[in-house]
C-alpha cells in the first residue's frame, strides 16, 4: 500500500464546503468519485482540513492510500479533465505511509479580503464594508490575539470539538489599494468558523464598538455569543499548509 499527497485548489462558490456531507455537493466528494473511477477501487482521501461552503483553497493538500502503481504525472492530467472546471489538480506525489494531510501539517494560513468601495469584481471574493474602519487599531487587536492559546469565543456553536487550543502565530492587515485590504492569519490548527469569526470581531474593532480591552475580556471568556458576527464565506481563502 502506497500513501499519495494529492495537492489541489478550488473555487468553493458552488459547493457545501470540503467534506463529504448528505445535503450538497462537495469538493471531497467530487475528488473522491474521480479517484474511484480512475483508479478502478474505491478510493477515499483524507484532507488538510474542513472548508466551510463558499470558501476557497489555493492550496489544500490531501492523502490517499492504493495499492496500485500510480504515474503521477498522468492522473494529474486525468483528474483535470474529469473534474469541474472550479477544482484544479496541481500535483500528486508519493509520501511515507506516517505521513497525514491533517495531522502532519505544521501550519495552515488563511486570507480574508475586504474592499470599503463597491467594486463590480471584488464583489464575487472580497467583502464590501461601507462604514469606516480604523485598520491601524484593527491590527493593533490581531496582535492581542497571537497572546492567547484558547479561541472558544470564535468557535461555531455545538461544534463537537475536544480542544479549543490553537496557537496563532500571525495575525495582521495589510492594505493592497486605497480601499482593499487582506488579512492574514497563521496558526498550527483552526475551530470551525474561526476565521470568520475573528475577522468580524476585529471590525468591530474597528468600528469602535469594541475596545482592546473589551476584546481581550471576550477572549477570556470563550463564549461565542460575545464575540463579533461571523463574515461572508466568499472572502476566505485557504493559501498555504506547511509540513
Amino acid at each position: 500500500m502506497t500513501r499519495y499527497f494529492i495537492t489541489l485548489q478550488y473555487d468553493g462558490t458552488n459547493y457545501h464546503g470540503w467534506q463529504v456531507q448528505p445535503n450538497g455537493i462537495t469538493v471531497e466528494e467530487c475528488i473522491e468519485k474521480a479517484l474511484t473511477t480512475l483508479c478502478g477501487e474505491t478510493v477515499d482521501i483524507v484532507g488538510a482540513g474542513r472548508t466551510d461552503a463558499g470558501v476557497h483553497a489555493r492550496k489544500m493538500v490531501a492523502h490517499f492510500d492504493t495499492e496500485r502503481d500510480i504515474d503521477c504525472q498522468q492522473l494529474v492530467y486525468k483528474l483535470n479533465r474529469m473534474l469541474p472546471k472550479d477544482i484544479a489538480i496541481l500535483r500528486v506525489e508519493p509520501v511515507d505511509n506516517d505521513m497525514h494531510a491533517r495531522f502532519s501539517a505544521k501550519s495552515r494560513t488563511y486570507h480574508y479580503y475586504i474592499h470599503t468601495r463597491k467594486d463590480a469584481f471584488l464583489r464575487h471574493y472580497s467583502c464590501l464594508i461601507t462604514f469606516p474602519l480604523d485598520i491601524e487599531k484593527m491590527n493593533e487587536a490581531a496582535h492581542v490575539m497571537k497572546e492567547y492559546t484558547d479561541f472558544g469565543a470564535f468557535c461555531k456553536s455545538h461544534t463537537d470539538v475536544k480542544t479549543t487550543l490553537c496557537e496563532i502565530y500571525e495575525a495582521r492587515f495589510t492594505q493592497l489599494s486605497p480601499y482593499s485590504y487582506e488579512f492574514t492569519i497563521t496558526a498550527n490548527r483552526f475551530l470551525r468558523n474561526m476565521v470568520r469569526a475573528i475577522v468580524g470581531t476585529l471590525v468591530d474593532v474597528g468600528r469602535g464598538r469594541l475596545t482592546l480591552d473589551e476584546l481581550r475580556r471576550v477572549i477570556e471568556g470563550k463564549s461565542r455569543c460575545d464575540a463579533g458576527e461571523s463574515m461572508p464565506a466568499n472572502a476566505l481563502f485557504l493559501d498555504e499548509i506547511e509540513y
